[in-house]
C-alpha cells in the first residue's frame, strides 16, 4: 500500500474503518489467482496519435503536461462518478482517474509517456482495504495492458512526482486546473498571464481547443451515436407524456436519463426539462415543476455516449399535442429563424454572420408581434440590440467531446471566425416571454420556445445530425402522437 497517511491512516481508507487482525490480514494475502484482462488496441487509437502529434508539431521542443484530473467529492467520503478530462480524453482515449499525459521533446517531435495508477498490487493491502483497490472498485489495467489498449508508453503514477520534479518550468507548459498535485509541482513559469492563467499554459489550452474545431470521420460518427441515442431519448419521453393530466418535470428528466446511461455513458449536460412559464428560463435544470394541458414543454437534452462525445438537442411540445394559434405563431418564427441559420452554413461562412441572420428573422417575428420599440434594422443595430430582450442567447456553439466544445478558442479562429468543413455546431434560436414582463401581452407571458439541431459542415453545406426528430409545428404535432399511440418502453 502507499506509504502516503492521512490522519494515521493508509492512503485510500477512512477513519471509521475497521482495525484488522493480523489473523485477518494474512488470510486476505493469500488463495488468489492472478488475471489478465483481455485487451486489443483500440480502432480509434491512431486517431489519438494524430492528435498528438498535431499538438506536437505546435510546441516544438517543449514539454507538456495534461492531467486528466481524479473523482470529485459529492458529500464528504462519496464521490461523483468520474468523467475525465475533455482534453486529456481527446488526446489519449484513457478514461481513468488521475492519470497524466506527458508529451517530452525527442528531437523530432515528442515522445508520450502516460502516468496512470495500475492494477493493485497483491504484494500489499490495498487491493482488499483502500478505496482505490479493486475489491473496492474494480479491476484496474495493468501497465501493459493500458499500453496495449491505447497505444502509449505508460508508467507508474507514482513516478510522476519524480519526472515532475525534472523538467525545466521555462521550457514546460501544463493543461492547469485539472490535478492540484501537478499545478503544485510544475509552478508557472514567470511572464505575461492570460484569463487567470500564466500565457504560456493558456497558449496549450488555446491550441487544444482549436484543435478540436475540426472533426475527424471517427468524431463525427460518436456524435452521430450520441444524438441517434438522444433522439430515441426523446421518443420516450413522448410516449409517457400524458395529454390529458400533470406530470413532474423530474419523472421526464428521469426517463431521458434512463436512456442515456443505457445507451450511453450519462447525459452530457444537466437536462432542462421545463413546463409552461420554467421554459423562460435558459438553464431550468431544478426541473420540479409539472406539466400542464394547454401549455409547451421545452425539453433540452442531449446523451453522452461511452466515448464521452454528446449531443446537444432542444424540442418544444404541445403538452396536450396542439399548438394553439399564437404558439404556433411564436414556434413558427424561432423555426424559420433556425432554417435560415442552417441555410447559411457550409465552409468559409462566417460564424458571426450566421448569428445576424438567426437574429434578424426573430427581430422581424418580434415586430410582427407588435414588441419591438423601434423598427427592425435600428433593433438590429449593435448600439441597440433591443430584440436580445426576448432572444438572450446566441444562435449556437461548438459541439464535441465537450457540450460548449473548444470553449478556450480564441474569438477570432471562433466567434469572429469562418466555419470550416468538419466542424459542428449547434443553431438554436429562440424567443423567451417572461411571466412578469409587462412590455409583452398578458397571453404571451410565460412561453419560451427553442429549437435546436446539431449540425455538421460539410464541403456542400450543413447536414443535420439530429434530422432523426421533427421541427416543423405540423410535424411535431404527428410526431407526438405517434409516439403516444406507440406507448411506454425500456431501452433495450
Amino acid at each position: 500500500m502507499s506509504e502516503k497517511q492521512t490522519g494515521g491512516q493508509p492512503d485510500g481508507t477512512e477513519s471509521h474503518d475497521p482495525d484488522f487482525p493480523e489473523a485477518f490480514l494474512s488470510f486476505m494475502r493469500q488463495g488468489w489467482r492472478d488475471t489478465n484482462l483481455p485487451v486489443g488496441p483500440r480502432v480509434e487509437v491512431p486517431n489519438h496519435a494524430k492528435r498528438r502529434a498535431a499538438l506536437s508539431a505546435a510546441f516544438p521542443g517543449e514539454t507538456l503536461v495534461i492531467p486528466t484530473g481524479g473523482e470529485k467529492v459529492r458529500a464528504n467520503d462519496t464521490e461523483y462518478r468520474f468523467r475525465p478530462g475533455s482534453d486529456f480524453a481527446y488526446l489519449t482515449g484513457d478514461h481513468e482517474p488521475d492519470s497524466v499525459l506527458v508529451l517530452r521533446p525527442n528531437g523530432s517531435g515528442h515522445d508520450a509517456t502516460l502516468y496512470m495508477r495500475p492494477r493493485s498490487s497483491r504484494d500489499n493491502d490495498e487491493f482488499f482495504r483502500s478505496r482505490h483497490g479493486e475489491l473496492w472498485v474494480g479491476r484496474r489495467h495493468t501497465l501493459a495492458e493500458k499500453s496495449t489498449e491505447l497505444g502509449l508508453p505508460t508508467v507508474d503514477l507514482t513516478e510522476l512526482d519524480a519526472a515532475l520534479a525534472e523538467l525545466a518550468p521555462a521550457r514546460t507548459r501544463v493543461l492547469r486546473g485539472f490535478d492540484a498535485r501537478v499545478d503544485a509541482a510544475l509552478r508557472p513559469y514567470d511572464g505575461p498571464r492570460a484569463e487567470g492563467q500564466p500565457a504560456r499554459d493558456r497558449e496549450l489550452a488555446i491550441t487544444i481547443s482549436e484543435l478540436k474545431l475540426v472533426k475527424d470521420e471517427w468524431e463525427i460518427a460518436q456524435l452521430q451515436d450520441a444524438v441517434d441515442a438522444t433522439v430515441r431519448g426523446f421518443e420516450d419521453v413522448a410516449r409517457v407524456l400524458p395529454a390529458d393530466r400533470a406530470v413532474s418535470e423530474r419523472l421526464l428528466e428521469g426517463i431521458f436519463a434512463l436512456r442515456a446511461r443505457h445507451d450511453g455513458n450519462e447525459v452530457g449536460y444537466g437536462s432542462i426539462v421545463g413546463a409552461g412559464e420554467h421554459a423562460t428560463i435558459l438553464h431550468w435544470v431544478h426541473n420540479h415543476g409539472v406539466t400542464r394541458p394547454g401549455e409547451l414543454l421545452l425539453m433540452d437534452m442531449g446523451v453522452e455516449n461511452r466515448n464521452l462525445y454528446t449531443a446537444d438537442v432542444t424540442r418544444v411540445l404541445p403538452v396536450d399535442g396542439r399548438f394553439t394559434p399564437l404558439q404556433r405563431q411564436v414556434y413558427d418564427v424561432v423555426y424559420a429563424s433556425q432554417q435560415a441559420g442552417i441555410d447559411l452554413i457550409r465552409p468559409g461562412a462566417n460564424f458571426r454572420d450566421v448569428h445576424l441572420t438567426c437574429m434578424r428573422v426573430l427581430a422581424e417575428g418580434l415586430h410582427d408581434l407588435g414588441l419591438l420599440p423601434v423598427s427592425v434594422d435600428e433593433a438590429m443595430d449593435e448600439k441597440s440590440t433591443v430584440y436580445r430582450r426576448w432572444t438572450l442567447h446566441g444562435f449556437g456553439h461548438m459541439l464535441g467531446i465537450d457540450v460548449h466544445d473548444c470553449s478556450n478558442a480564441r474569438k477570432e479562429t471562433y466567434r469572429d471566425g469562418a466555419l470550416g468543413e468538419g466542424y459542428v455546431l449547434t443553431v438554436e434560436p429562440g424567443l423567451y416571454f417572461q411571466p412578469e414582463d409587462e412590455l409583452v401581452p398578458e397571453e404571451l407571458r410565460g412561453i419560451g420556445i427553442r429549437i435546436e439541431d446539431d449540425v455538421l459542415v460539410t464541403a456542400t453545406g450543413a447536414v443535420n445530425l439530429s434530422a432523426g426528430l421533427p421541427r416543423r409545428a405540423d410535424e411535431v404535432e404527428t410526431w407526438l402522437a405517434e409516439q403516444r399511440e406507440a406507448g411506454p418502453r425500456l431501452p433495450g
